[in-house]
């Protein structure tokens, strides 16, 4: 494309690839808005779990040319999952007894719900990953004046639908698993580059179907700044899951009174740009709510709370550009599914999982979610199944 200032007139709409058996009719829209920009390649793709988003729906994977869409990419840059395949059965977990311990011990370990950080005293591990951090601030001179306690969030969970669990597979293995991103220090980035996309698009007289669509061109200042600060962005996120692990890790040890071995650890993002080639060309790929599924390459998908999660190896699947599912998919918003269902209906759904009961999660009840099976199932040509996981303790923030 040409530039910022002087958009190529275009009445081009790219095709749109739909993986989903079930979807919106206003997910639909929004991926005609994204569609009919012009330095779209090769198209756009609806993985199996899309819903409606900010901008673009979640579960939206597409290439652009020479621009990139802060919105798009989300606001929990580098949000994602982490699992970890122990040596550890169901048998050993069952000779120990109440799962009540561990959930408590790991409340203790992790900070849970949004605003809720580390002490000043960071762990030795925490420490380490900090000074990364702030080693690659430096050198992609990123201002994190915004955000003064990043340091303390590195290791704390958030809330909404990010959670930790406790897995065990079709042959009984327990999994440590799960799911959060870049926390406050993410989100303030991804907020102050979408007003930058705003700020420029309205400058330059760009319209716009939706202006959290505005985006941000090559070559110019803003488009190097964001670019460092998502690296940035997405590099905590990586390490936070990581730093959670690592105490999950340490409070199962604690917990059945041995060292856990991990057979496997998975680390993915499913909210993220990075640069790839796909139809002969190198672009800047956006998933938004989708996991890299390129030939052999393993991820995780998770299901909703009281449901299953999936280990996965990518097929390759060229028309999904070489992208999966990230999870269900939200089917009613949080404010429907309060509406909907009650604490009665989710200690229903729960059963048999060791939780924390009450009203803050009943927005997180599986019924508020798409199935995951019919998900996986419109994912067929997308990964291979190598493991399902089911349950048995389950910890969130509100």
């Amino acid at each position: 494309m040409t530039s910022a200032r002087r958009p190529r007139p275009t009445n081009t709409t790219h095709t749109i690839e739909i993986f989903a058996s079930e979807l919106e009719d206003s997910v639909l829209e929004q991926a005609r808005h994204t569609a009919a920009l012009p330095f779209i390649y090769p198209h756009v793709a609806l993985m199996p779990d899309a819903h409606f988003g900010k901008g673009s729906s979640v579960g939206t994977v597409f290439g652009t040319l020479g621009a990139v869409i802060p919105a798009a990419v989300g606001v929990d840059i580098g949000c994602g999952m982490i699992g970890v395949r122990t040596r550890f059965t169901a048998e050993d977990l069952a000779a120990r007894g109440d799962l009540g311990q561990l959930r408590d011990a790991v409340e203790r370990s992790i900070p849970l719900s949004p605003g809720n950080y580390n002490s000043w005293v960071l762990r030795t591990s925490a420490e380490a990953r900090t000074r990364e951090l702030a080693a690659l601030a430096e050198d992609n001179d990123v201002d994190l004046r915004h955000s003064r306690k990043w340091r303390q969030q590195l290791g704390s969970l958030g809330g909404g639908n990010h959670f930790i669990e406790l897995c065990l597979d079709e042959e009984q293995r327990v999994w440590m698993f799960l799911h959060s991103g870049s926390r406050g220090v993410g989100n303030k980035i991804a907020q102050k580059h979408i007003r930058v996309a705003q700020r420029v698009c309205e400058k330059y007289w760009i319209t716009l179907p939706d202006p959290d669509l505005a985006y941000l061109v090559e070559d110019t200042p803003e488009f190097d700044s964001y670019l460092r600060d998502l690296e940035w962005a997405q590099r905590f996120a990586y390490l936070n899951r990581e730093e959670m692990m690592d105490r999950f890790a340490e409070c199962l040890g604690d917990y059945l009174g041995a060292e856990v071995v991990e057979e496997e650890r998975i680390n993915c993002h499913h909210n993220y740009t990075t640069k790839e080639r796909h139809y002969g060309r190198t672009v800047w790929l956006t998933r938004k709510g989708a996991i890299r599924a390129d030939e052999g390459v393993r991820a995780l998908i998770p299901g909703s709370m009281g449901t299953s999660s999936y280990v996965v190896t990518g097929l390759g699947h060229r028309p999904a550009l070489n992208s999966a599912p990230h999870g269900a998919g939200r089917r009613f918003s949080r404010t429907e599914a309060r509406k909907r269902f009650t604490v009665e209906d989710l200690e229903q759904r729960m059963e048999g999982i060791v939780y924390r009961p009450g009203e803050a999660w009943v927005d997180e009840i599986p019924d508020a979610y798409k199935d995951i099976d019919a998900v996986m199932q419109d994912a067929a040509a997308l990964v291979r199944i190598d493991h399902r996981l089911r349950q048995v303790l389950n910890v969130k923030g509100t």
